[in-house]
């Protein structure tokens, strides 16, 4: 089957009842970089944007509900600025949304009234207040890249970049990370796919694209007060970060997931992890898949892990990517 073919069989009740709904209500949906959105601002509105604090976050969202059940159900408590559905290629949703409202008390209201809120049966949802993440770090860069050439590229692929600092890598490969801080969280959000997705020479195999843990970000910040080693550029002495291990221990993020776990009346998680190809620079690939009991579905990704003298194993190094990426789709952070 062509892929068009293959993903419009997917779903098809729910995408009929989806367009029905639209024609009814004469909502227009637009999707593009794979979100979905109503709004932002609605038909009809007037003046600028909602203060902060009127989004919130949707997460452990059923894969085949679409907006004509979540808007109607989230719009029951307050006004709609804007509703944004993470989307598969296939047209199923990714597990999760954004919906931002009118004023901050509407979105307190729906945070109260709809997290653990009971969807369906056996599908309990999570509603929290959206961090609103601006920060993204971009890890293993090649050690050749330098701060303009990479602000360069990323005005071109990337919009509503604000500032670009690069750091020397920690770990023993030499290597370099940059934290990118965007305008606003979508633009972040967007960046981070466009990265993610793109073919871009200025990392290795082992490129990785993350949002910037507060804690990460708490020690760099302690780097540049206290820099062994600096930079300067346009004027500004940029500090190199000393060599210490930025990210954290196995231990410290498995048992970081069972807390959350357990918060969200979860189960142990369950991980498998497979070497699926070696290159010569020693980078290995890794696939790995993830079973939470209570989870309605098994979460799955690749990574790629290298070699040290750390005394790690790489499938411990898999397991703790698969466990941080778990973390991320239960919608916190570390």
């Amino acid at each position: 089957l062509l892929p068009q073919t293959w993903t419009n069989g997917i779903n098809e009740a729910s995408k009929r009842a989806l367009l029905a709904w639209e024609k009814e209500t004469g909502i227009e949906l637009v999707q593009i970089n794979g979100q979905r959105r109503y709004g932002g601002p609605p038909p009809g509105w007037v003046g600028g944007p909602p203060p902060a604090g009127t989004e919130i976050y949707i997460a452990r969202l059923p894969q085949d509900i679409y907006e004509n059940t979540l808007i109607p159900l989230f719009e029951s408590v307050g006004k709609l600025y804007e509703f944004r559905l993470m989307m598969t290629f296939s047209g199923l949703n990714r597990g999760f949304a954004y919906a931002r409202y009118t004023s901050p008390q509407d979105a307190r209201n729906a945070i109260t009234t709809f997290h653990r809120f009971r969807l369906r049966e056996g599908c309990t949802i999570v509603v929290c207040r959206s961090t609103q993440k601006r920060e993204l770090i971009v890890s293993d860069l090649d050690v050749s890249v330098n701060q303009q050439d990479l602000e360069t590229l990323l005005q071109m692929i990337t919009e509503g970049i604000l500032s670009v600092t690069l750091h020397a890598s920690p770990c023993q490969r030499p290597a370099k990370l940059a934290v990118l801080k965007y305008r606003s969280h979508e633009a972040a959000a967007l960046a981070k796919k466009t990265l993610m997705e793109g073919n871009l020479r200025i990392g290795g195999p082992g490129m990785r694209v993350d949002w910037l843990d507060p804690q990460l970000k708490q020690k760099l910040q302690l780097w540049e007060e206290e820099p062994s080693s600096s930079w300067v550029h346009r004027g500004k002495i940029l500090a190199v970060p000393r060599p210490a291990a930025l990210r954290p221990s196995l231990q410290d993020v498995l048992e970081h997931l069972n807390i959350l776990c357990w918060r969200h009346r979860l189960r142990t998680p369950l991980f498998i992890t497979k070497c699926v190809q070696v290159n010569t620079d020693g980078w290995q690939r890794f696939w790995y898949q993830v079973v939470i009991p209570g989870y309605h579905v098994p979460i799955s990704g690749f990574t790629w892990v290298s070699q040290d003298r750390q005394g790690q194993s790489e499938h411990e190094k898999a397991k703790l990517a698969a466990a941080l990426h778990i973390i991320r789709v239960l919608g916190e952070s570390l």
